[in-house]
């Protein structure tokens, strides 16, 4: 006589309170719901009191501002920009700034952290010990401390624009910040600039040739009169064309 083994029970319940409540069973799964309607009726008590008061003082909410007129000028912009634009114009005019200066910051602090590494590996003792302190008093003060430092106790002490200190006659350094000369292109920078890389690509390509001729037929070809008058003579005839 054989006997058929029974088939488990099914586990459809259990599996359900496993994934629901964990080990704290259907209890910890009630006190979850409450804990999630209290939370939710926080939050509408919190936006229903909000929007009273905002009604109360006759202020609207919502981004239907950012399409009024700014009536504010920005002194550094990258794109056209005037006081009679709109807020969503000052907006990005201000996003563009602060990619500007996050890219010039990421930049000089790479740069920064770089060279700083190498002076704390370098043998030499006192390049070593200056890096080393200086990496211990920037990482232990706090941000905050240094952003004030550098706006209050350097820039603050800075002069007016109109007092601005000159750095020969062409920098001017105020509390605005620095303040340099904008270059002007000539009509002929254009055609100087193509000229050096033409001859910056038919210098490789000689190097090029000459190297492979050295490996193929073991032939020494001397090159750089061709390079030197390459980079020197196509710029300047270049110039005296063109200016």
């Amino acid at each position: 006589m054989s006997i058929e083994p029974r088939a488990p029970p099914p586990q459809f319940v259990a599996r359900l309170r496993h994934a629901l409540a964990g080990r704290a069973g259907w209890g910890g799964f009630a006190l979850q719901i409450l804990f999630v309607a209290i939370l939710v009726w926080i939050g509408y008590e919190i936006v229903a009191n909000a929007r009273a008061n905002l009604q109360s003082q006759r202020i609207t909410s919502g981004f239907g501002f950012l399409e009024r007129t700014a009536g504010f000028d920005v002194s550094q912009n990258l794109i056209p920009y005037s006081g009679s634009d709109t807020y969503t114009r000052v907006f990005l005019v201000g996003l563009l700034n602060t990619l500007v200066v996050s890219i010039i910051g990421i930049f000089f602090a790479t740069v920064i952290g770089f060279l700083v590494a190498l002076g704390r590996l370098s043998p030499n003792w006192l390049l070593a010990r200056i890096s080393g302190g200086y990496v211990e008093l920037i990482r232990n003060l706090p941000l905050l401390f240094q952003i004030l430092f550098w706006y209050l106790a350097v820039l603050g002490a800075l002069p007016n624009p109109r007092q601005s200190i000159s750095l020969f006659g062409v920098f001017f350094l105020s509390n605005r910040g620095l303040v340099i000369p904008k270059p002007i292109a000539d009509p002929g920078l254009g055609p100087f600039a193509i000229a050096i890389l033409v001859a910056i690509i038919v210098s490789l390509l000689l190097r090029r040739f000459a190297r492979r001729q050295l490996f193929d037929s073991g032939r020494l070809i001397t090159i750089w009169p061709y390079v030197f008058g390459m980079l020197i003579g196509l710029p300047l005839v270049t110039s005296l064309v063109f200016i």
